[in-house]
This record gives C-alpha cells, sequence and structure tokens, in this order.
C-alpha cells in the first residue's frame, strides 16, 4: 500500500473517532511534524501522547511497536481511556501500548526507541523546574536527569522530535492577549535553540527547527531563507515549532 493509501486509511480511523476535523490540515500538519521520518518497523515512543492521535499515525504508517504514554489517563473519564483502546484494537499490523505513567516513571523493560516524540509536552515533564531553566541549577539538574533517560531509551540514529511553543512571542512580549492562542503561558516554555543545547549533552545531534505558520508550505522547510521568514511570522503569531534532533552513539551515551 502506497504512503497516499496509508495516509488515507489513517484518515478513516481519525474520522470515525472523531480526532480531528480536517483531512486536509492534519496532512499540512503531519508534514510538518514528521518531515523525513520513516516509520518503516521501527519502534515509536509518544511522550503526552493524548488521544493517541499521532500514536496511531506511527502505526499506520508501518511502525511495529508504539507505545504512548498518558499519564493522565490515569484520572481521565472512562470515555478517553476506551477511545484509545478502541484504536488500539482497530490495528492488526502493529501494537499500540497505552500506559497511564509520566516519562519518569516509565519501565522501558530494556526496550530501546527509534522514534520519540514529544508534542507539546515537553514543558509538561516538570512544569516547574521549565519555568526556572534559566535560573536554577536544581531546575537544570531536573531536566538532566530527564534528558539522560531519553537518551537511554534511545536506539542509534534515533530521531528526538519535540513539538511546542517558544518562549518568545511578540504578543507575550508587549503582555497582550494572543489572539491565536489565548491560553499560551509564555514564562512556562523554552526555545528550540535553548532545548537542542541541552539535549547536546546527552548525545542529540543536528538539530532542525522549522516553524509553524499559517502559510505553511512542507515542500519549502528546507530552504534557509523559507525558515527564516517562517520562524519570524510565527513569532508574530503561535511561536510554534519543530525540533528534530539524531541520537549519536550507543544508548545512554553522553557527550
Amino acid at each position: 500500500m502506497g504512503k497516499p493509501e496509508l495516509f488515507s486509511s489513517y484518515y478513516e480511523l481519525v474520522k470515525r473517532n472523531h480526532l480531528h476535523p480536517s483531512k486536509t490540515r492534519l496532512k499540512l500538519y503531519i508534514s510538518y511534524l514528521f518531515q523525513d521520518v520513516s516509520f518503516d518497523g521501527k519502534t515509536m515512543l509518544d511522550i503526552g501522547g493524548g488521544n493517541g492521535l499521532f500514536s496511531l499515525y506511527g502505526a499506520c504508517m508501518g511502525a511495529k511497536l508504539v507505545i504512548c504514554l498518558e499519564p493522565e489517563l490515569e484520572g481521565a473519564a472512562k470515555g478517553v481511556a476506551l477511545r484509545l483502546k478502541q484504536l488500539c484494537d482497530n490495528l492488526t499490523q502493529c501494537s499500540i501500548i497505552p500506559k497511564a505513567v509520566t516519562l519518569q516513571d516509565f519501565d522501558p523493560a530494556g526496550q530501546t526507541f527509534d522514534i520519540i516524540l514529544l508534542h507539546n509536552s515537553i514543558n509538561h515533564l516538570d512544569e516547574e523546574a521549565c519555568v526556572n531553566l534559566q535560573t536554577t541549577d536544581e531546575a537544570r539538574a531536573r531536566y538532566k536527569a530527564i534528558f539522560r533517560k531519553l537518551s537511554e531509551i534511545a536506539a542509534p540514529s534515533a530521531k528526538l522530535i519535540i513539538c511546542d511553543c517558544s518562549r518568545y512571542n511578540l504578543f507575550g512580549l508587549l503582555g497582550v492577549r494572543n489572539p491565536f492562542i489565548s491560553g499560551i503561558e509564555w514564562h512556562k516554555h523554552q526555545s528550540p535553540e535553548f532545548w537542542s543545547s541541552m539535549l547536546h549533552e546527552f548525545g542529540f545531534r543536528n538539530p532542525r527547527i522549522r516553524w509553524l505558520y499559517f502559510g505553511h508550505v512542507p515542500m519549502l522547510n528546507k530552504l534557509h531563507l523559507y525558515n527564516c521568514l517562517a520562524s519570524f511570522a510565527s513569532y508574530l503569531t503561535t511561536s510554534h515549532f519543530c525540533l528534530t534532533m539524531d541520537k549519536v552513539g550507543e544508548p545512554g551515551t553522553i557527550a
């Protein structure tokens, strides 16, 4: 089955389970999120995976194992957990294993992962520490412990994908409400450059940063000038980025 057919099959499951309202917008976002990522025969860890939207994508695109960590499932309404279970039951070619635990409490049992995704969740791994990362050694030590664990469970040449809003945004700087994403507390986030600098110490290399904005054109993402313009446009809107890095060396290798 070719990729268009795979995506159509994926979207049928998404539509049936009311996970996303628009096939066109989802396809554009997927291309932004997973540019140059192959799932064939790979293992995937989806950290803070929510309703399983991207875990399901990895499974439909050929991953042999997907583990979705979503600690809120433990206390969530039964319907949320049931929906994720139903999504897993729809798949025969891949196992999606939902786990209601944090990354810190997750026991990989020796399993390593080729693709590790933190979609809008990196600041929630330890929100208090994230706020203070630039000012206190204690906060940095707490995140270093988290990144050490990421390094330990990352397979050689694993891709680490981190999406979030940057700390820096025009509306946040002006101290006024952002009309595009009104609920963001900018001081609880960090820039992609800050994250990549920290992760470098734990064997993650080759950072690629993409920026999301309303004129997003996936095929132009690799052009430097285009990405500079996208960065500025994103700063004026949502400041949403996608940072991809590669794991160098064996699991647990620290630079």
